[in-house]
């Protein structure tokens, strides 16, 4: 059962008069009084800032020499380059800021130096390499005859790189917006906001902004030269921008206000008369316009990032994103389409997995959650441990040990163990601790490496740092970091890590929080509000998308269908569409819910979370679903509905169980010994639905749970009961259903597959043959402690299950009551 979240309503002080009157002014088919409360309570309370924040042409940008000497030194070093025709390489790097960045310098840079042979650009292989520099990297370049990097969105704590690349004659001028050295490198420049007070307008710029900084300052410094205006690079500094996720406040949010005007008017062009067509194909194949900053941070950027992802080699997305070649950039944009399409397939398998192990974990006494396992891949792993972060408000860290014998010798973009404050702040990133690498056995598997990601104000990069002397490398920032371990190590780790948040925490509660801006109606719903609320757009780190309390609603019209990728071969995953409705309204309002069954939403009145949006393809004004509970009403209503439609026939005789059946044989039986809530929860929904549906009281629908005391054999036993099932159809070469399986050894299907891979350990292959399982045997010599692991990994899950089963065996009646009604 997934834990209760805890919903709060963000304080509001109601806005002075004249300043309602203000925002008025920009809104005026409404009263502009949702807009005034959440720009007042985001600190806009003066008229010039209100001006300022709304329309960017009356915003004052910082000129690019705000950076100072740095940028003066930068520039000139750039004019020496190019009054001496030296070559130039850019160093970006695998996301979408810094995918972004590298293509800004390549247009920018590319209008004073000729593109691919006094320009040139390297991007790591995010599966083979760090971020940021390494010293490979630097050979190649030298050997292309490179005097000068430019890097961007990295490079400020790679000291040593720094220094071998100037003994190679090859000169490093930094453009970054991550942790600064602890000392300044010995570079030719170095660019980083971090370097200006926290209030600067431009404190707050990602790589790509920054980079746009320095191609603003040579266009003024080098004028006359270029041949196309620097506004040009603006749509890819605002995919940039709101992809990073970073404060868009300053100059950030004026950047990207331009931005979606110049990628909106593009692509009502022609595709023949794009600037951009290899966008334009992305924004056709996701189905967006670019005229919404969600088109970029749901469509655009995580396309983008699924490159380096599946991949690793993300360099050809500089080409997707620049050139303007129509048929190059489809054929690319098709590649990324089907990157993005195998990112979200992995993702969804390592989702599912993480889902079955979390069952085995008692929430209640863990504080971090640390999973691992041998085949998840390391590129999704951020992105499915944020979402069991936001799931069950705890800080999680997903670990992979796929391909750990290869990591025995250093990787190319692997970097010696580094001082604290000589770490990169990165989000995925993976870093050297402060003490020396542990020393590495010659046997695989050697390392996991993982993905950390944080919530609920945890600083989850001070709890990684502080168990550095279990680490082999480490990187982030509070909400995000990348860290890998010996797999040895993983135990110690895990408690280490739980201890020190327990201690901080003290007597606080983790649980799932989910905040809501304003308390509205479905009457307030539609197009006025949505143009309102559209003030604050666009939205992002500090002005977070509003969302809208709506209490005592209610769903109808429910269905759901399977997502399938672009060219309708798999599915990817699910969304539930439904009306929502509430008294204030005779009408209904469209909504729906990402990630969920129609079966998942509460019948009767309930409250719900929601964003508002337009959705550009259906041309329709819509809510997106972000959390829901039953109102109180309903779930008192629901229980005292609910007890009358539940036949408690557990623990009867057969023959009992017969009789009582027969006299009302239309209820549904459960006999089979439910694992989990969800279990019961299924056929509750159902039997509640046809109630609901059916006249009268009469007519209600009962359902009958009549499943015995469970007579459990000890774990040890049933894992002898598979391995001499499977021997003995290795021998007689015959096929199994998995059914058949199941009713054999008496597991679930999960427990069963925890077995399959234990199995594997032993040389035994399981092989699918339409409806059937081929399994055959070839023992080998495998390794003691994995098959070791392996059993015990299954007999856990063996255990898990049958306590699970003697709960379920005995709970009373009123409590399958009390859930059904809150979950129902």
């Amino acid at each position: 059962m997934s834990e209760q979240q805890q919903w709060t309503i963000t304080a509001t002080e109601e806005p002075p008069e004249w300043f309602i009157e203000a925002v008025k002014q920009h809104t005026p088919a409404s009263s502009g009084l949702y807009a005034a409360q959440l720009l007042w309570q985001r600190g806009i309370k003066d008229r010039q800032q209100l001006t300022a924040f709304i329309n960017y042409k009356a915003y004052q940008p910082a000129s690019a020499f705000e950076f100072g000497q740095e940028m003066h030194l930068a520039i000139a070093r750039l004019q020496q380059a190019y009054n001496t025709q030296e070559k130039i390489a850019i160093w970006g790097d695998f996301d979408a800021d810094g995918i972004t960045a590298t293509s800004v310098l390549w247009d920018g840079l590319g209008q004073f130096f000729a593109q691919n042979t006094q320009l040139i650009y390297y991007i790591p292989n995010r599966l083979k390499e760090s971020h940021g520099l390494n010293n490979q990297g630097i050979d190649n370049l030298a050997k292309q005859g490179c005097k000068l990097i430019v890097t961007c969105d990295t490079g400020s704590t790679n000291l040593e790189e720094i220094i071998y690349a100037k003994q190679l004659g090859i000169d490093v001028i930094v453009t970054d917006h991550h942790t600064l050295p602890t000392k300044r490198p010995p570079v030719a420049a170095i660019i980083n906001p971090r370097y200006l007070p926290k209030e600067h307008q431009l404190f707050n710029l990602s790589g790509v902004a920054v980079a746009y900084k320095l191609v603003e300052a040579i266009y003024q410094s080098l004028p006359n030269v270029a041949k196309y205006p620097l506004e040009d690079l603006l749509d890819l500094v605002a995919v940039g921008l709101i992809a990073d996720l970073v404060q868009l406040s300053g100059d950030c949010r004026y950047l990207a206000q331009m931005g979606i005007q110049r990628l909106q008017e593009d692509f009502k062009q022609p595709a023949a008369a794009r600037r951009r067509p290899g966008v334009g194909r992305l924004l056709e194949l996701c189905q967006k316009s670019g005229d919404r900053p969600t088109d970029i941070s749901f469509g655009l950027g995580p396309r983008i990032n699924a490159v380096s992802r599946i991949q690793g080699d993300a360099s050809f997305c500089v080409e997707l994103l620049t050139s303007r070649d129509v048929k190059r950039c489809n054929e690319l944009a098709e590649v990324t389409e089907l990157a993005n399409a195998r990112r979200k397939s992995l993702q969804k398998d390592v989702q599912a997995q993480v889902a079955q192990k979390l069952t085995q974990l008692d929430l209640s006494t863990t504080s971090v959650i640390v999973l691992e396992d041998a085949q998840w891949p390391a590129g999704v792993l951020g992105l499915v441990a944020g979402q069991v972060a936001q799931e069950t408000g705890r800080p999680t860290i997903l670990l992979s040990t796929e391909g750990a014998g290869e990591q025995g010798s250093r990787g190319a973009g692997e970097q010696r163990s580094r001082g604290a404050g000589e770490q990169r702040s990165r989000g995925a990133g993976e870093q050297e601790s402060n003490s020396s690498p542990l020393p590495l056995r010659p046997s695989a598997p050697l390392l996991a490496r993982g993905s950390a990601r944080s919530v609920n104000s945890v600083d989850l990069y001070q709890l990684v740092k502080d168990q550095a002397h279990l680490l082999h490398r480490f990187g982030g920032h509070p909400f995000a970091a990348g860290l890998s371990l010996l797999v040895e190590n993983i135990p110690l780790f895990t408690a280490a890590i739980n201890q020190q948040l327990r201690q901080s925490l003290g007597s606080t509660t983790l649980m799932p929080t989910v905040q809501a801006d304003l308390t509205v109606t479905v009457a307030d719903l539609g197009k006025e509000l949505f143009l309102e609320l559209k003030l604050l757009e666009p939205c992002g780190m500090g002005n977070p998308v509003p969302k809208l309390l709506i209490q005592n609603c209610w769903f109808e019209n429910a269905w759901h269908r399977n997502q399938q990728d672009w060219q309708g071969k798999k599915v990817q995953y699910i969304k539930a569409e439904f009306d929502i409705r509430d008294d204030s309204s005779r009408s209904a309002f469209p909504g729906l819910w990402w990630g969920h069954y129609k079966d998942e939403l509460p019948i009767g009145r309930c409250d719900c979370i929601a964003e508002l949006d337009y959705n550009t393809f259906k041309k329709r004004y819509e809510i997106r679903l972000i959390a829901v509970r039953p109102s109180a009403n309903s779930a008192l209503n629901a229980s005292r509905s609910l007890t009358p439609f539940i036949l408690d026939l557990r623990n009867q005789e057969h023959s009992a169980l017969s009789t009582q059946h027969s006299l009302n044989p239309s209820y549904p039986l459960i006999e089979d010994c439910p694992t989990n809530w969800d279990d019961l929860r299924i056929w509750l929904r159902r039997c509640l639905a046809i109630s609901r549906s059916t006249p009268g009281f009469d007519n209600q629908q009962q359902l009958a749970i009549a499943w015995s005391k469970p007579n459990h054999q000890p774990p040890n036993q049933i894992w002898l009961t598979l391995v001499g099932i499977a021997k003995y159809l290795s021998r007689t070469n015959q096929l199994v259903t998995r059914v058949q399986l199941l009713k054999k050894i008496g597991i679930s299907d999960q427990t069963l597959l925890v077995g399959i891979k234990a199995l594997k350990y032993f040389g035994f292959t399981v092989k699918r043959q339409d409806h059937y399982l081929q399994i055959t045997w070839h023992p080998s010599d495998s390794a003691e402690n994995l098959a070791d692991a392996a059993v015990a990994r299954f007999s856990a899950a063996v255990r898990e299950e049958q306590f699970q089963q003697q709960y379920f065996a005995e709970v009373p009646l009123s409590t399958i009551v009390a859930i059904a009604s809150y979950e129902n």
